[in-house]
Formats: C-alpha cells, structure tokens, sequence
C-alpha cells in the first residue's frame, strides 16, 4: 500500500453554496470555511470532503458526454424515493437518461456534478 485516502476534494465556483447541499446530503459538519474552500467532516471516521473554488469549472454534461465526467459519488441510502425527494428539494436534479432502476438513479448536485443515489440492491 502506498496510501491511505485523506479527502475527497471538489472543484466549483462557490464552496460556500454547494456546501450547503453537500452537509444536507452526506449529513455532513463544516470544519473549514472560506470563500475559496470549504471542508466537510464525515462521521464514521470517513475522508474529509472538500470544495474548492475555481474560475473555471464546468459542469459535465450527463447525455453528451462534453465535458466528460472525471467521477462521480455513490451515495447509499435506505429508500430511492424518499432520498429522491429530498435531493431534489434540496436544488439537486434527476438527470435524463436516468431512467430510476432498481438499485440507483443518477443526479446532478446545483451546479451540476453527477452523482448517485444507490441502496444496497444497486451495490451487488
């Protein structure tokens, strides 16, 4: 082994808004807070999760694949359509395409990087 996973650091252009949908999300506690970064802790003892602002981010376009994704969150959940629900009020989106199998659907966070909502059907 050459490491261990510290972080998960995301680009966009406000870390400060999109930290709001990400403690709501991942039931998460800002630790850091900056207009350039802002950093998330996560209980259970996983990674920190970061933002980091960048002038230039753009959001990767789920159907035609320009920009192409560079990755992308699995995020578990006990029920898609309540979790669902609760994404979307949170100004997340159900991208087309995703088509809500059992198992996972596909979202964006606001400012439009994918995700997934999966339960433990979708991790087999």
């Amino acid at each position: 082994m050459i490491g261990r996973l510290a972080g998960i650091v995301i680009d966009c252009p406000e870390p400060r808004a999109l930290a709001e949908f990400y403690q709501e999300l991942l039931g998460a506690k800002r630790v850091e807070d900056s207009a350039e970064w802002v950093t998330l802790s996560l209980a259970g003892g996983l990674p920190s999760f970061s933002l980091q602002r960048t002038d230039r981010y753009q959001a990767p376009d789920w159907n035609s694949g320009l920009p192409p994704q560079q990755m992308h969150l699995d995020v578990l959940v006990d029920n898609l359509d309540t979790a669902e629900a609760q994404v979307l009020s949170l100004g997340g989106t159900l991208l087309d395409g995703s088509d809500k199998p059992i198992g996972f659907r596909v979202y964006a966070d606001p400012v439009g990087h994918p995700f997934c909502l999966v339960t433990s059907e979708g991790l087999t």
